[in-house]
This record gives structure tokens, sequence and C-alpha cells, in this order.
């Protein structure tokens, strides 16, 4: 049941150029990843045989016809996809997908293209393309055959976008193993969960996202009704059946749990009975999730009897799957993790940055964020508010989420003022607006890619060493924090030396706690002013013979006389010690 995206999903920052259905094209050269939006090449290294033509296309049901040419058959090995206009037909990579989507291209170009693949070896052809075609001329079969290149025509209707990311997952579920023709032995792949279910329930299974997309389906028959075709070829039902639905308040019953809902045929809209039920999956917090829904359409024959219970296990398994799916990172978040030193060295910054499509060489700037006080889910939402500053910014940033901190690169920074400027304003603005305490430390500059890691590090020993002094030094850089940065590495450095830990101390501490005494309070006072009591007392709020009377017992206790400057400097470093491992 696809409800329009516009109402649904936000639309993405779009970066070259895109089709009319919403698909960005290659322009020239392949783009694995995309900084938005989706990917245009998909190759599973994992399945060298690839995935027969046939078994891609059966996947794709009513989306595609049978080849209307194929030179060497249906059983040709596919392991990757691309999608190609008119001006991407001229390039020549040195391998190219073994599938090519034809966006938009004229059969002039198209004859020629296949023209000059039959003159490639075969290991730089494609093995099959597919095009949205009324009739496929007797010159393109003909020029298919001497490519030896199979030619598939898709629905007008279908989306390109659609038949993209059906490909993809077809390509992805076989790249993970095993014959897919294999039924579903775990709860691991939607497309065997909607073919089970279909054999268990009866009736032909589509199972969408929270977005209504469909992300996988069983195989359709002749009794697939229109709404079902539209669904799968990602165009949205017809509107008079969406308005009843949201009339009957369909979407906020598999919204509020797990029922399962009886929806009448429509003959009038020429829709079949339906069963349906959301898909839930409980947050972190305890709160219900809705990950989507999956929907159970009659053929020519009746549902089974236990229609309703098979689609209430297949709704939990399909949460387990789902939930996998979108707690797993991205390809551009791991990629970002690796530019930012997450997973060690070793990192081809020359390939992470080609794939970002950032610049490798030039100057750059690096913040870092931290909550003052981190919380799960609103670190993730602050994640998300922080990208989104990031870009207004500066749009070529990059930001990610790495534990409990957020990490923005701005490239083409010499200077620290319009940075620390920006930085300065969005804490702020955080604060005020959110609510959020955040402090930041930045690092610049950066002087190309190779060093963002090392740059990351530098913000890292900055927050760590003003998680104790805020508020002070909340935007700041080592240079500015470098003392408080160099003294929170010495008492890091002593709290793993155990054998660093002056016993002395602890009798001080022991009486305190014993007598409700605050000997040890005293005595930092009294260092912390440098020896002038009278100015400790009065900070202390004592009268100055009871802080002389608290500093003499102290002497007495830990044995360590307060006129000598090294026992000073000692008492210093063990009592800052003791106030972080004990900060009540």
């Amino acid at each position: 049941m696809l409800v329009s995206a516009v109402n649904s999903a936000k639309a993405p920052r779009r970066i070259g150029r895109w089709d009319k259905d919403g698909v960005q094209l290659l322009s020239g050269r392949p783009k694995p990843i995309g900084r938005e939006g989706v990917s245009v090449v998909t190759e599973e290294p994992n399945r060298p045989a690839g995935v027969p033509l046939r078994e891609l296309l059966d996947a794709l049901d009513s989306t595609v016809t049978d080849p209307v040419e194929a030179p060497d058959g249906d059983a040709v090995a596919i392991r990757s996809v691309a999608l190609l206009d008119g001006d991407d037909l001229g390039e020549s990579p040195s391998v190219p997908a073994d599938m090519s989507l034809l966006v938009g291209v004229p059969e002039s170009a198209v004859l020629a293209w296949l023209d000059e693949l039959a003159g490639r070896p075969p290991e730089r052809r494609p093995r099959a393309v597919l095009l949205k075609s009324t009739v496929v001329s007797a010159a393109v079969r003909a020029a298919a055959r001497r490519a030896r290149v199979a030619v598939v025509v898709v629905d007008r209707r279908a989306r390109w976008d659609t038949v993209l990311a059906l490909v993809r997952r077809v390509l992805g579920r076989a790249g993970r193993g095993g014959p897919a023709e294999e039924p579903l032995t775990t709860d691991t792949d939607l497309f065997g969960l909607a073919q089970i279910v279909a054999q268990n329930a009866g009736g032909m299974v589509s199972i969408e996202d929270a977005h209504s997309h469909v992300l996988a389906y069983s195989a359709s028959d002749e009794s697939a009704d229109e709404l079902r075709i539209l669904s799968i070829l990602g165009r949205e039902g017809p509107r008079d059946y969406l308005r009843v639905l949201q009339e009957w308040g369909v979407f906020d019953r598999l919204r509020r749990g797990d029922e399962v809902i009886d929806l009448p045929a429509r003959a009038e809209l020429n829709i079949k009975r339906r069963l349906v039920v959301g898909i839930h999956a409980t947050a972190a917090d305890g709160r219900s999730r809705t990950l989507g829904s999956i929907w159970l359409q009659q053929g020519d024959k009746p549902f089974k009897p236990d229609a309703a219970e098979v689609l209430r296990g297949a709704a939990a398994v399909a949460a387990r799957i789902i939930s996998r799916a979108l707690d797993a990172p991205s390809t551009e978040t791991l990629l970002l993790h690796r530019l930012f030193g997450a997973h060690g060295e070793g990192v081809d910054i020359p390939s992470v940055a080609g794939a970002l499509r950032i610049p490798v060489r030039g100057p750059a700037a690096v913040v870092g964020f931290a909550l003052n006080a981190p919380a799960g889910a609103e670190h993730s939402e602050i994640g998300s508010v922080i990208r989104l500053h990031a870009s207004s910014f500066r749009p070529d940033s990059i930001a990610t989420v790495l534990g409990d901190r957020v990490y923005v690169l701005l490239p083409g920074y010499r200077s620290a003022p319009s940075v620390t400027a920006w930085t300065r304003q969005l804490v702020d603005q955080l604060e005020t607006r959110r609510g959020a305490i955040l402090r930041a430390a930045i690092a610049i500059p950066v002087a190309d890619l190779t060093q963002v890691a090392a740059a990351r590090a530098e913000v890292d020993r900055v927050l760590d060493s003003t998680a104790t002094t805020f508020p002070r030094d909340r935007v700041t850089t080592l240079a500015e924090s470098r003392t408080a940065v160099l003294l929170g590495e010495i008492l890091d450095l002593l709290a793993t030396r155990t054998e660093l830990h002056d016993p002395r101390l602890q009798a001080l501490f022991d009486y305190d706690r014993d007598h409700g005494a605050q000997l040890g309070e005293s005595v930092e006072g009294y260092l912390r002013e440098h020896g002038d009591v009278r100015r400790a007392a009065a900070t202390l709020r004592v009268h100055p013979n009871t802080l002389r009377y608290r500093l003499r017992r102290a002497e007495a206790i830990t044995g360590i006389g307060l006129a000598d400057p090294a026992n000073r400097l000692l008492l210093e470093l063990q009592l800052a010690l003791h106030r972080r491992a004990s900060p009540a």
C-alpha cells in the first residue's frame, strides 16, 4: 500500500544529476556510494557465481517481463547493477556492472551503445540491460544478439529507484551465503519470510516499511489486483482506496498494536480482500516503535484458517530482521568512522575521500561535541541536529557520531575565529532551544584528510579534560587548554599506576569519613591559596585559627609536613586524584 513518499519522508539533499523518479544518475563514472540518496552500483563479492538472471527476474515479479532477447540464456550470473543515462553510455568502465538499468535513453543511443559493446571483450560487457519500452524493435534485438547482452523490458509505471532497490536486495540476499532457492531457515531474509507466509497463510504477501515502501514480497499470480501491482512497482495505490483506509483508521490501528485487520474487498475499485498486521519493536526506552506492516492479498482461494496467527508470527520475525537492518551502520557511516580513526590505522584515505566526494588535500577543521551529561536517545538526536547545522554552515561538511561524541569535519578552513564563532553559536543555541548542555573542542588547522584521525584524538584530549573544568573552557582548543589537558592526562596516568598512590593520604580520608571532619578539604583550600591561611580560611568560611588547627591535625595524621614544597606538590596531585575518583 504505497502512500506518497512526499508525505512520509524528508527529501534528501540532492547532489549531481537525478532522473524524474528521484534516482541519482551515474554521470559518467561509477559512484559506489552517494552522500545522500541511493547507491548506484552494487556488487556482492561474497558470492562470485552471482545470481542467475532468471532468479533475479522472478524476484522482480510483475515489475518486468521475460527477456525479449537473451543470447546466452537466462542463467547468466548477475553480481552487480548500475543506473545509466544517455551521457553515461559513452563511458567505458574497466569493470562494468553485470546489469545496466537504462534511464531515459532513446533507442538510437541504445543501438549505438550495443554496437560499441559488441566490439569489447566479454568481460567488459554487461550481461543484461533493463529498459522501459512499449515495443523493442528488431534492430535493438539484433544489436543485443551481436553484443551477447540480454534485454529485459520494465513496466513503464515502475520507478527506477524501486527497481534498483529490489535488484540490490536480491543481490545482497544472495551475497549473504547459501543457495537463494533454499527456504528460510533463520530470521534473516524478508523475501524468504514473505514466501513462507504466502505458503502457510494462503494469498500473496508484501512487506512494507514504516513509510509504506515495499521491502519484499512473495510471488504473484494472475489474481494479483491493481493495488498490489502498483505497490510493487513503487507507485501510489488508487486514491479512493487510500482514502477509505484513512477513514477506517487502518494506519492508526497498525501503529497502535499487533491486531490483524481484515479489510474486505472493494469490487468497485477492483481491490481484493486483505489481511494486514503492523510490525513493531520495543525501543531502548521501552516505547513501541513502528517498523512497517505485512499485507496479505487473497487470491483465487480463501485464506487458510490460521492466516491471522501466521501473520502475527511473521510480524515478530520481520521486526527482528528490520531492526537489525536499521541498527546496522550504513556504508557511508563506516567510511566516516574509518576517516575519523575509529578502526585504527591502515585506512585508504584517497578511496574514502573519493567515496565521500571530499578533497584529500587542503586545510580543514575538526570539531568535537560532547554532552555534559550524555544520554543515549538524546545524544543520537543531538547528533542529527549538529549534522544539519554543520551542513547549513558548510554544505560539504561531514559529521558522524562515535560513542557519546559527535565529530564534524569542515573542509577549507585555516584560521580558528570563524569556526570558533560558529561553534560557540551552535552550543549556545542548542542550550537555549533544546536544553542540551554541550562542550566543544576544535582542532585547526588540519593539513589534509590523512590528519583527521590525529585531529580527532586531539579533540578527545581536550574534551576529556574540560569535563572536570566545566563551565570553564566550554568551547576551546588544545592550545587554549593545554594546562588542563596535560594535568588531566597526568592524573589519568597516576590513576592507572596504583604504586604511585600515596597510602598516607588514605588515613586522612578515613579520618574525615569516620569523624565527619573536613581535613582533606581544608588542606586543598590551603594549597589552592598558595599557603595564605587567611584567604583560605575566608574561602572555607572558617576562622583562621580553626584552619591552622585542621592543618596541624592533617600533618599529624599523614606525617606529611606542609612547609616542604615537594610535599605540597605531591599533596595537590594526590588530592586531585582522590577528587576525581570520588566526585561527590
